[in-house]
């Protein structure tokens, strides 16, 4: 074992490469061509300071000759500050709790707050039950919270109330919060919190909008002279009060003529925080910076949110020479602790799931009449589950009673909600959208909200007319190789356990490394594969997959015909009528199943989304019951339905978005990505 030794020198040798004099000149001159912005390189602060690496410090058993320096061993510590909570409903303090549970993640070594704590302009039993609530949400941070006071904090209401004390709510605020104004020391920094709402001298009046209320009294300023001289040998001073008088307004100029030159003059007042506007803000000014916090539950617009109108609270890490602030939306941090397996698993499970239906709606030549539609919502995870649902539809001729439906779900709960469906048009036009349904979750953790993506289900349908011999001259499903895809839910197919046939046209542009044609493989069931050229299908079958393959490649632009057949003894793979390979299986082997979507020009990747892209074109995909093929034949080019079809897409034509099965399931589908339909050239 060895030591790493310590380099004196700064400078590092590195061997040199092989590389062409302008390459290496331009390498040089631009070492990061895949960065597309400079945000990383606009620093607040300098950078922090190093030493280099000693034996008592630094331990490896390599040899290297970059030398890593080490950060330096000076006192550094984090400091959280929330902005008001008021002003808002009464359920602003599920924001507060949220705030609470995210620094707790964090574990700063104090939270400072700057004002508006509770609700109040009240009278004095009300303010007891608001200051409880709070107290009892802020008293769950780990570390020590210091409270600052804020107009809400200390109005009382009404103004002709004859109970009203002079002060109004100034004495119930230091007998259960804390000193209107004191300042305290933390690791060689002062931090003092000031009053902004002592009211008119001589009225006593409590106004933020009248500059003679909005004047700091000579008993607090005399307190901020001593705290500041206090605080002389810190290396920061750290100002919090409720009201940001910096910024004028109806604060009058008592801060800029008074306050602010004795900041300025105490030389080490690095920070000045407050809130009341319920936005962020940074006006700094002669080196200190005043900083404006917006709202932890308070009322707030969210009109701006990246601009700062948001709920948030401020990280400050502070350092002898310098100090960073970074703000943090409210319910942003994650609890690592909580991102197990088994969170990802049933997280997948709700993302996975489809809404149920008790019934297709009839589609008639003109819409769809009056239909009452059960849909089912199930949680089949261990945590409760809010979930909306949502009708959707691109084509307004829709009605859905209730257009949504709020609900929570407990373990292994399942909910029906009935749905009054219409749809009236003089005929189905080419503008026909169909109806989906929006599935919104939230799986609630222990300590986390998790939002699932939201899943779409289209509302199936059955056509209740006969739409009659398409006279369209044959069309095909054209996709390009990167994101087209069709998904044919596994629920509705519900392919029956033993004999099928899976079979389908197509015509490739160019191949790729994995391609799927016609998939609803993940260590399961079944696909027909064109990976590079060479068709392969496979059947999972007594726990592994059984696989064909045929012997030659086939070439790009060329129409091919073919189908993966498992009968009773084999699994067989036909191409253009051919049998190309074949393996004996037993007829007591059953398929291994899964919930994935049978997918048309892709194969489901482990969370059934597409993935390996067929480019090119796909035509008369049909899905089976049986071996409908068991020696050569010769495919036709244009497939037709019988008592064995299970779904056929012959893709010649459209319902508005939908390409219309018409095999038995009757199960329409629609195009995910680009893909469209284009005419099969003779």
């Amino acid at each position: 074992m060895r030591r790493f030794g310590i380099l004196l020198a700064a400078t590092v040798w590195v061997a040199p490469l092989l590389i062409a004099p302008a390459a290496a000149q331009e390498a040089a001159e631009n070492p990061t061509p895949n960065l597309s912005h400079d945000r990383h390189r606009h620093h607040h602060n300098p950078p922090h300071g190093t030493v280099p690496p000693s034996d008592s410090r630094f331990f490896t058993t390599r040899s290297s000759q970059v030398v890593l320096p080490l950060p330096e061993e000076k006192d550094a510590f984090v400091f959280a500050v929330f902005g008001d909570r008021t002003g808002g409903p009464p359920k602003g303090v599920d924001i507060l709790a949220d705030a609470v549970r995210d620094v707790n993640l964090i574990e700063p070594d104090l939270v400072m707050t700057v004002g508006d704590l509770i609700n109040g302009y009240n009278r004095q039993p009300e303010w007891m039950v608001q200051m409880r609530e709070f107290k009892s949400i802020m008293n769950e941070l780990l570390c020590p919270w210091f409270p600052v006071a804020g107009n809400h904090d200390v109005y009382w209401r009404p103004l002709d109330d004859p109970d009203k004390p002079f002060s109004e709510h100034d004495e119930d605020y230091e007998m259960h919060f804390g000193p209107l104004w004191y300042s305290f020391q933390h690791k060689r920094c002062n931090f003092i919190v000031l009053y902004s709402d002592e009211g008119n001298p001589e009225t006593g009046e409590k106004n933020f909008s009248k500059p003679a209320s909005q004047q700091i009294s000579d008993e607090q300023f005399a307190f901020l002279q001593a705290a500041l001289e206090r605080g002389q040998a810190s290396a920061h001073q750290f100002i919090f009060l409720h009201h940001p008088r910096w910024l004028g307004r109806g604060y009058g100029k008592d801060w800029k003529q008074r306050v602010h030159p004795l900041l300025k003059e105490a030389g080490n007042v690095t920070a000045v925080f407050a809130g009341h506007i319920h936005q962020m803000r940074y006006d700094p000014a002669d080196g200190i910076e005043y900083v404006t916090l917006a709202t932890v539950g308070g009322g707030q617009s969210g009109k701006l949110p990246e601009a700062g109108y948001l709920h948030q609270y401020h990280l400050v890490t502070v350092r002898p020479e310098q100090v960073a602030m970074a703000a943090f939306p409210v319910g942003e941090a994650m609890n690592v602790r909580e991102i197990t397996a088994d969170l990802q698993q049933q997280m997948g499970s709700l993302a996975s799931q489809q809404v149920a239906f008790d019934r297709p709606l009839p589609l008639t030549k003109t819409g769809c009449p009056p239909t009452t539609v059960t849909a089912v919502v199930s949680n089949p995870v261990d945590r409760p589950v809010d979930f909306t649902l949502t009708a959707s539809s691109g084509d307004s001729r829709w009605r859905v009673t209730p257009d949504h439906v709020h609900g929570r779900l407990e373990p292994g709960e399942r909910r029906e909600m009935a749905f009054r469906i219409s749809y009236s048009s003089p005929h189905l036009d080419e503008a026909f959208r169909g109806l989906e349904f929006v599935l919104d979750q939230d799986y609630l953790s222990e300590t986390t909200r998790y939002m699932v993506p939201e899943s779409w289900t289209p509302a199936p349908f059955e056509l209740a007319f006969e739409p009659g011999k398409s006279t369209a001259p044959n069309r095909a499903l054209a996709v390009d190789g990167e994101n087209d895809s069709v998904a044919i839910d596994s629920s509705r197919l519900a392919l029956p356990a033993g004999p099928f046939t899976a079979e389908c046209w197509f015509k490739a542009d160019r191949y790729g490394d994995r391609v799927g044609l016609l998939t609803k493989t993940e260590g399961s069931e079944f696909g027909l594969f064109a990976s590079e050229g060479r068709l392969t299908g496979s059947v999972h079958l007594n726990g592994k997959y059984r696989a064909v393959k045929s012997p030659e490649p086939t070439p790009p632009g060329k129409w091919t015909h073919v189908a993966l057949v498992r009968d009773e003894t084999a699994v067989r793979l036909y191409v253009n009528g051919a049998l190309a390979d074949a393996t004996a299986v037993d007829p007591a082997w059953q398929r291994t199943r899964n919930a994935f979507p049978l997918l048309i020009a892709a194969d489901p990747g482990g969370n059934g989304a597409p993935m390996s892209f067929f480019d090119g074109l796909i035509d008369e995909v049909r899905i089976s019951r049986g071996a409908r093929y068991r020696e050569a034949f010769e495919p036709e080019r244009r497939l037709r339905s019988d008592e064995t079809t299970l779904v056929l897409y012959n893709f010649d034509r459209t319902l508005g978005p939908f390409h219309l099965d018409t095999g038995s399931r009757g199960l329409h589908v629609t195009a995910e990505g680009g893909a469209e339909l284009a005419e099969v050239q003779p």
